[in-house]
């Protein structure tokens, strides 16, 4: 199977639509990327799932992740849309197993379904949800995991947990109906962390991908695990698809990196520039993603610098990697 590539939208998580000054252009910025990304041949394009912005809270746009799911699968016609991740703390788990649903249908089977335990406080306190400890955030996203997964599958569950509790659910319609595959006929269930005892666990369990982060060493290194815990609970975990998020600056050749990173990197200094995102041409950001491949990844997501006001970043990308993999 070829590796696959899905890309980011600016949605303003990362302070990428503050020039633009009008909401509604900010918007349309947005799903024209998505739109160039499709045209472009990627396979996917992707959300945050956030409220406040990074590095530190701002007073700027941040558009809400469902949302703009919804919109973006209707605005595309051949790219899937996915969140990378939903945040569980956020929504109910049966709410959000309806709502992908009803996404799923409206994408016509394009919905690539995104979940995580979370970890932005700020913004979990900022919208009144609290913020419970990491082992009570995890213990609930296992119980969410599985109420999700089993109204994908199933009818009448019943489910009565410490964190949730559902009582035969409706989930009708589950999928549009040409959505997954034969073995799973819903919306794929994408598993974000890299968790070892529990969430890698969860995707064996429950999960159709997996979305975890690291050099070669560490993916190999996750993936070795996660298929432990698929020979544990009989899974085929060739089925799982294997995806990592890489933030890539695309240069030309000859091209100066600190130059040519100048108008991205804003006041940061080159080098913590450099340090969240892999600076280089077509050829070394090939052979970077070659590495993570030989590794084991067989899905790369990522994240392109200013494609709200530019799409050369998307263009480079397309024309100069993702042939490499093909």
């Amino acid at each position: 199977m070829a590796t696959e590539f899905g890309v980011f939208v600016p949605q303003g998580w990362k302070m990428d639509l503050t020039e633009i000054e009008d909401p509604v252009g900010q918007y349309e910025a947005m799903t024209d990327s998505g739109k160039k990304a499709e045209d472009l041949g990627f396979d996917s394009v992707w959300v945050f799932d956030h409220f406040h912005t990074v590095p530190e809270p701002t007073k700027n746009t941040v558009f809400e992740c469902w949302s703009i799911t919804a919109g973006l699968v209707r605005d595309l016609k051949r790219a899937k849309v996915g969140q990378m991740v939903s945040c569980n703390g956020y929504r109910n788990p049966a709410l959000l197993a309806k709502m992908a649903s009803t996404v799923d249908v409206m994408s016509d089977g394009r919905l690539l379904f995104g979940l995580g335990a979370g970890w932005y406080e700020h913004e979990w306190l900022a919208y009144g949800y609290g913020f419970p400890e990491t082992g009570e955030r995890i213990q609930s996203f296992r119980e969410a995991c599985e109420i999700i997964h089993r109204m994908f599958t199933e009818d009448d569950i019943v489910f009565d947990g410490k964190y949730y509790g559902v009582d035969k659910p409706i989930n009708e319609p589950k999928a549009a109906a040409n959505s997954g595959s034969a073995k799973h006929p819903h919306a794929p269930f994408w598993i974000g962390g890299g968790g070892e005892k529990v969430t890698l666990k969860l995707v064996a369990q429950w999960g159709d991908a997996c979305n975890v982060f690291g050099d070669p060493d560490m993916l190999r290194h996750k993936f070795d695990i996660l298929k432990k815990h698929c020979d544990d609970v009989g899974r085929d975990y060739d089925e799982i698809t294997r995806s990592t998020l890489v933030n890539i600056h695309l240069i030309e050749d000859g091209a100066n990196p600190e130059e040519a990173t100048k108008e991205a990197r804003g006041n940061r200094s080159f080098e913590d520039y450099a340090d969240s995102n892999k600076v280089g041409t077509a050829e070394e950001i090939t052979e970077l993603l070659k590495k993570r491949e030989d590794a084991g990844v067989d899905y790369f997501i990522t994240y392109l610098p200013r494609i709200a006001y530019d799409h050369s970043q998307l263009e480079m990308f397309a024309e100069g990697v993702m042939p490499n993999f093909r």
